[in-house]
């Protein structure tokens, strides 16, 4: 599947993006220095370029005042022209924690919609699961945490892991799956119904993905 790549302007380690062809490469803001500075041109550039400090040649420019964080403007382009597959890069890992929460909140505005987001970090990835089961190799190590965002989240599975749980419930308002492990085995996470964030150690790579309809 084709991915929507999108750069923001947070700092993040060059090995964390593996090009691919096919990957259209989205600079937003200050997402447009990483690019350059990584020999890699981009197919967009846009936002209002108050990190970036000047506009380059052919962006598409929004005021500075505004309802979108430049990481939205760029999802909402990716929606319109057809992609499901989203990596952010540069999204997680700044110096901004008010722009950390709202790059959070875009994971689940892709999961509404039907997309699959990840924030790629120097250390972690994340990602939003909506009725969907993620199904890890038994090669990852690590820890790996689970957080109920808005409604509860209900039909939780964890399997594999050392913390299990089998149709269990996690809220918005306790922090029940911070800090399971890997134990060496394949494991799945699933949820029917409500959005889990999920983050575990980069180095392990992406999970298998598996939506409800898949599973049923």
């Amino acid at each position: 599947m084709k991915r929507f790549v999108i750069f923001g302007a947070g700092e993040f380690l060059a090995d964390c993006y593996e090009p691919r062809q096919g990957d259209y490469l989205l600079a937003a803001d200050g997402g447009y220095a990483h690019l350059k500075a990584m020999g890699l041109k981009p197919d967009g550039i846009l936002g209002d370029f108050d990190s970036l400090g000047y506009v380059p040649p052919d962006a598409r420019v929004f005021p500075t005042e505004k309802d979108d964080t430049d990481s939205m403007l760029a999802v909402r382009l990716g929606l319109e022209m057809g992609y499901r597959d989203f990596l952010l890069l540069g999204c997680l890992d700044g110096k901004r924690l008010d722009h950390t929460l709202a790059n959070l909140q875009t994971l689940l505005f892709l999961a509404s919609h039907g997309a699959r987001g990840y924030l790629v970090g120097e250390t972690y990835l994340v990602t939003a699961a909506f009725r969907e089961e993620l199904v890890f190799p038994e090669t990852c190590r690590g820890i790996l945490s689970l957080f109920c965002m808005g409604e509860p989240a209900s039909g939780v599975c964890i399997r594999g892991l050392k913390y299990p749980l089998e149709g269990g419930a996690l809220t918005a308002d306790f922090p029940l799956g911070v800090s399971n492990r890997f134990l060496g085995q394949e494991s799945r996470i699933s949820v029917r119904e409500g959005v889990l964030l999920v983050m575990w150690d980069r180095v392990n790579g992406l999970p298998r993905r598996c939506f409800e309809e898949e599973t049923a």
